[in-house]
């Protein structure tokens, strides 16, 4: 029986699978040690070429989308975008950033689009269905000129607008605010007018602190020529207080005295006049102003309050 070889002691022989490398052992004698294959370096990822053109598809969309007129150019780019993005996020050992910044423009470019479109369309409607031939007279030749210069002065002093109709400017009370459909006319303003409006029904409440009770008498006439009439409903009256609040009749519950019917139907020429209550901040009521609106499709104009 052949007895089995190994290396002897010192013998330079090792198995031919092994790689060896002197080394010097901590005694000073020669050794041998095994070394390790080198770890293969890790591939690089791709271009994403898909994920290219999809950005530049999302960019070029977005811009097109902010502009009004080239909006459509903006709604087809964009869906392509998107879809180009997601494809391109599903490719395998290719660069992804440039597919997920595709994605979050295709996203948020519809978004301002949609909202640019709102835009355009809110200003198209308004430019063929708004009232702009909403005309105002004065009470007078006489009044509206020597009103209309006072105003124009102070608001010149304030360093305000000197646009008749604006809050720094308002129309006089008793001017004559008309367009196709309605006509509406502030008679009067009464400030400090808790004790009428408390006394006429037992249920009003008082206002509250710091706060009275203003009656604003005004006239709406339907002008226009539908047969079936229409509601002064439409017609809007508001308070608008120094600071910039808007205060709404129907803020409160209570009855005016000889109060203006707002839903019985007026036809051509018909007019309803009538009072309107306002809680109003006590002390400052007569440096508010009034915005009325000649229907829901009128230019709100702003008439004084004093």
């Amino acid at each position: 029986m052949t007895p089995s070889t190994s290396p002897r002691e010192g013998s330079d022989q090792f198995p031919p699978h092994q790689q060896q490398q002197s080394y010097s052992a901590p005694n000073g004698q020669d050794g041998w040690a095994q070394t390790t294959p080198p770890q293969q370096p890790k591939r690089k990822k791709q271009s994403n070429v898909i994920g290219l053109i999809a950005l530049i598809t999302a960019v070029i969309g977005f811009i097109f989308a902010c502009i009004p007129g080239a909006l459509i150019i903006g709604w087809i780019l964009l869906p392509i975008a998107f879809i180009l993005a997601l494809v391109s996020l599903f490719l395998k050992d290719k660069s992804k950033w440039m597919g997920i910044t595709a994605l979050i423009l295709s996203i948020v470019g519809t978004i301002v689009g949609v909202a640019v479109f709102l835009t355009v369309v809110s200003n198209a409607f308004d430019d063929s269905f708004g009232s702009g031939d909403t005309t105002v007279a004065g009470p007078s030749d006489d009044a509206v000129g020597g009103a209309d210069q006072d105003a124009d002065n102070e608001a010149a002093d304030r360093g305000g607008s000197t646009d008749e109709g604006t809050r720094e400017n308002p129309y006089p009370i008793g001017s004559v605010i008309e367009n196709d459909e309605w006509r509406v006319v502030v008679n009067s303003v009464t400030p400090a007018a808790t004790d009428a409006v408390l006394s006429e029904n037992e249920f009003n409440e008082a206002p509250a602190d710091g706060s009275e009770y203003m009656l604003v008498n005004y006239s709406t006439t339907y002008l226009g020529d539908n047969a079936d009439g229409e509601m002064p409903v439409m017609v809007s009256v508001e308070y608008v207080t120094a600071d910039g609040t808007t205060v709404n009749s129907f803020d409160n519950l209570v009855v005016a005295p000889d109060p203006i019917d707002t839903t019985s139907t007026l036809y051509t020429d018909g007019t309803a006049t009538g009072n309107a209550v306002f809680e109003v901040p006590a002390g400052t009521a007569d440096q508010g102003v009034l915005a009325v609106t000649p229907g829901m499709l009128g230019d709100k104009v702003f008439v004084a309050a004093n």
